[in-house]
């Protein structure tokens, strides 16, 4: 049994990380590192990032990298942009580990989404597209019905 003090120390962490969260939900293309975010949550570094991985099922840096990969994808589905200027615009500064993270996340390389997404989305409507074109991470892991 917990505790009323821990109850509620715990439920203050859990409130300071989804604050964090969204703020890497609206500031994915910023530079973000851990050591900033955890000082957001008011914890030490690894004390922030084991909370992070309980509540969240991956580490900060995971979360900050789907977000960028999820935004990239919509970006590349656009086809203006070339993926060199799509791994700058959602604040990613290395173009290998962009395109290595993008095919671990995607299942193909950003040059080969862009080339067969393009057309896949016209005429959806933009909610279901992010919806239907999420990344999802450890795609093994998953029920086959999400699949």
């Amino acid at each position: 049994m917990t505790s009323r003090p821990a109850a509620a120390q715990q439920l203050g962490d859990l409130a300071r990380l989804r604050r964090v969260r969204d703020r890497i939900d609206r500031e994915y293309a910023q530079p973000l590192d851990v050591e900033a975010l955890a000082r957001d949550a008011h914890m030490s570094a690894g004390h922030f990032s084991r909370q992070f991985r309980a509540a969240y099922g991956e580490s900060p840096y995971s979360y900050v990298m789907t977000r960028r990969i999820e935004r990239a994808m919509a970006l590349l589905r656009r086809g203006d942009l070339s993926v060199t200027e799509v791994c700058f615009e959602v604040g990613c500064s290395s173009l290998g580990t962009f395109s290595s993270r993008f095919t671990e996340l995607v299942g193909m390389p950003p040059s080969a989404y862009r080339r067969e997404q393009a057309e896949a989305t016209v005429g959806m409507p933009p909610c279901v597209a992010k919806q239907v074109t999420r990344p999802v991470r450890n795609r093994e892991a998953q029920p086959a019905q999400r699949r």
